[in-house]
């Protein structure tokens, strides 16, 4: 299956996450299919950026974002 699903990048307790798409038998931080934004909540206010095409094009491909994902897509704008 495939999913929406956040990256973790960035030093020790400084995160910043990539949200990618991956299948769901990759690792959390290895191999991914395509990156569709960022999430970077160590900035005030929390910085997100996302490609809403991409995520569209994604949902309806039958791609799953996880349940930090879809929160993130909804403060964003991209789905309702």
């Amino acid at each position: 299956m495939v999913k929406i699903r956040l990256r973790r990048m960035g030093k020790k307790k400084s995160p910043f996450y990539r949200i990618v798409v991956a299948d769901s038998r990759y690792p959390r931080d290895g191999r991914f299919i395509e990156e569709v934004g960022y999430y970077n909540p160590m900035t005030d206010p929390n910085e997100i950026k996302i490609d809403k095409e991409k995520v569209q094009k994604w949902l309806d491909s039958g791609a799953q974002p996880t349940e930090t994902v879809k929160t993130l897509l909804k403060k964003s704008g991209a789905i309702e």
